[in-house]
């Protein structure tokens, strides 16, 4: 299994991370989530992988989840999950993904466990 960053250039940890890669000489692809979200299977699988719901994935604070009222608790997993399809900035960032695991890069560190 070759490893996924879904990254954002824009997004520091991101960057960092992915200098953790580059630095650990990973063979890597880079799936750049805001061009190309992931599908609804895929986010479900990554939620399920890193034993988060939808809204410990989501970046509270971002315009999207204020704006489209995501705050809501009457919605429902898949309501949350599909605003992410729909809104991929509110995906918290970046997933790295092994054949050792899933983690978030917040901190970047966080990596080091899985490759």
């Amino acid at each position: 299994m070759i490893t996924t960053i879904y990254h954002n250039p824009k997004c520091s940890k991101c960057r960092t991370t992915l200098s953790i890669l580059e630095e650990k000489g990973v063979d890597f692809e880079i799936i750049k989530y805001l061009e190309t979200p992931p599908s609804f299977n895929e986010l479900k699988t990554l939620m399920t992988e890193l034993n988060l719901d939808a809204r410990s994935l989501m970046r509270t604070f971002e315009a999207p989840y204020k704006d489209n009222n995501l705050d809501d608790e009457s919605l429902s997993e898949e309501m949350l999950i599909k605003a992410m399809i729909e809104h991929p900035i509110l995906i918290e960032r970046p997933i790295v993904r092994t054949d050792k695991g899933v983690a978030i890069g917040r901190p970047p560190e966080n990596i080091l466990a899985i490759i």
